[in-house]
């Protein structure tokens, strides 16, 4: 039987990177970064039910990671916007079968079983 430090040890990048598209309300995240750059209203109007805590935590978070770039723009008043990197976009397109998977199989009101 394959154990979870098996898997780790065989493959590390496999496992960051669901952990980092499995994190809570990342996957979200990232899919409303696809659209272009967003300020954090706009991100929060995006994603229904994210808190405004767990928002800037998860934006801080996939900026550490390089996955969304922050960008200050010098306005009066300063806007802040967050767009995906290249890092980003390519995740994104990574993920999109995942999301095609999930309509299918798991979206509401299937009932197709193959």
């Amino acid at each position: 039987m394959t154990t979870k430090d098996d898997f780790e040890a065989r493959c590390p990048s496999f496992q960051a990177a669901i952990e980092l598209v499995g994190r809570r309300w990342n996957g979200a995240i990232l899919m409303a970064a696809q659209d272009g750059a967003r300020r954090y209203s706009e991100y929060l109007a995006a994603v229904p039910g994210i808190s405004d805590r767990v928002l800037a935590q998860r934006l801080r978070e996939l900026d550490a990671a390089e996955v969304l770039v922050r960008e200050v723009q010098p306005t009066t008043p300063v806007q802040i916007t967050y767009s995906l990197t290249d890092r980003g976009k390519e995740l994104a397109l990574a993920v999109q079968p995942l999301v095609a998977w999930g309509e299918r199989w798991l979206g509401r009101g299937t009932e197709d079983d193959g």
